[in-house]
């Protein structure tokens, strides 16, 4: 389970604060495929940063007793000054990973060759997204949490990425944030929309589909 409680979302601005999220409380079990919907700047990927804990919410909190991931093909966590390989190294000590095997997968899975022995900071987002998406799915979690740009690549690559996700992890759970109806419809068993700061769950993935579509 995992359970957001009343998440607040304030940036500061030149002239007060900007509030993004306002007290978005949604639950969701091991198992379930959450789709969230809402137009551009609604708050989507601050809310799946802040699940991740890429970003700290203003106020409220976050209930778990699942693994989650951070936002997948997410690469801003990364050390710029290091090379793919040695921030490859810092997650297998983090999460306590065998490194020679889970090198050989990151290297088999993001394809990016002798690139992975320079800087991550002279990395296009592309060749970023690549390597966290590989270093996201070779963690097994509970819970992915899927932003619509980790798609990247040519197709071959895309199919690779959605047999890893949909297919072998078919039994995990997934909160996934897109503007693509035809995905959501079918990935996901849920939906809710973000409008006005606010959360609206859904009975149906329809239900949320219509109601994006009459914002």
């Amino acid at each position: 389970m995992l359970r957001c409680i009343d998440i607040v979302k304030d940036y500061h601005i030149d002239k007060g604060s900007r509030r993004i999220l306002d007290r978005v409380s949604f639950q969701i079990e091991r198992g379930e495929k959450l789709g969230i919907l809402g137009r551009n700047g609604a708050g989507k990927s601050t809310l799946i940063k802040i699940i991740g804990g890429v970003e700290l919410a203003t106020s409220g909190r976050i209930e778990q007793s699942m693994s989650v991931s951070w936002p997948l093909a997410f690469g801003g966590a990364f050390q710029g000054s290091l090379s793919g390989l040695d921030n490859l190294r810092f997650i297998c000590r983090i999460y306590n990973l065998d490194y020679k095997k889970t090198r050989k997968y990151v290297d088999d899975f993001s394809e990016l060759g002798k690139q992975l022995l320079d800087p991550v900071k002279t990395y296009s987002s592309g060749m970023r997204a690549r390597l966290a998406f590989a270093l996201s799915v070779v963690i097994e979690f509970d819970c992915y949490l899927i932003d619509e740009v980790i798609m990247v690549g040519d197709a071959r690559f895309y199919q690779r990425c959605r047999d890893e996700l949909f297919t072998k992890r078919a039994d995990r759970a997934l909160i996934i944030v897109s503007h693509d109806m035809n995905f959501i419809k079918e990935i996901c068993d849920r939906s809710a929309v973000i409008h006005n700061k606010k959360m609206i769950e859904c009975s149906s993935v329809e239900e949320g589909i219509d109601l994006y579509h009459s914002l």
